[in-house]
């Protein structure tokens, strides 16, 4: 049943929850459903692009350094793993002048096997301060009481590990090889003769003669 309203406004019936109404000129209005604040949730919103970092200027002025006692990203050799267990009974003392190496214990009461073998295989690393290590304690080893006698029975096991310092691709490696190979024939003598034939080989000559041109006068 409908009542006249005063204005012209003609009210119809509603019935529960109805949102409809006329105006005078009879259109008919609806009221939207009022979308709830929380529908579009963090989930369904799209992801923002990760933003890098820019670059600062003195990352190109300070590079980072390696720390031979931290995690590379390559596996140690095994020369740099043994030194950074302490493996290698001495420490590198930086100068104001040259370097130098502090022994644990005098070096006379060292065990050359395999304290003098892994020095050896030490000349064959690129990076400080392994390359030092492994050169200046090589020489320094040989030059202890009773080294002809401690160094002769390790000959068989030293010279292939030279003869891959001789044969490197590093000139600066190739030296510290022949280098050692000079010492160590002069500590050993004639003891070294026997096993000239299985170092200086046909390759090893060659690379010998590319390298240093004078040095196959001495050897041919």
């Amino acid at each position: 049943m409908q009542r006249a309203d005063p204005g012209g406004l003609q009210l119809g019936s509603r019935g529960p929850g109805s949102c409809d109404r006329r105006t005078a000129s009879g259109v008919q209005v609806k009221h939207s459903a009022t979308v709830p604040q929380g529908r579009w949730s963090s989930a369904a919103a799209p992801p923002e692009p990760a933003r890098k970092p820019h670059p600062r200027p003195s990352d190109k002025l300070n590079p980072k350094t390696i720390n031979p006692f931290g995690e590379q990203s390559r596996a140690p050799s095994a020369f740099a793993a043994i030194y950074s267990k302490g493996g290698i009974p001495c420490r590198l003392i930086h100068g104001s002048v040259k370097h130098r190496l502090q022994w644990e214990c005098p070096p006379e009461t060292l065990p050359f096997d395999p304290l003098l073998i892994t020095l050896a295989e030490g000349l064959r690393e690129t990076k400080h301060p392994y390359t030092f290590v492994s050169k200046e304690g090589f020489r320094e080893l040989l030059l202890v009481k009773g080294a002809p006698e401690k160094a002769e029975p390790l000959l068989p096991r030293l010279v292939p590990v030279i003869k891959a310092a001789l044969g490197h691709a590093d000139d600066e490696v190739f030296e510290r090889g022949l280098n050692a190979l000079v010492q160590l024939s002069g500590v050993v003598g004639p003891a070294l003769n026997d096993h000239l034939k299985h170092l200086l080989t046909s390759g090893s000559l060659l690379i010998i003669k590319s390298k240093i041109p004078t040095y196959c006068s001495i050897c041919c």
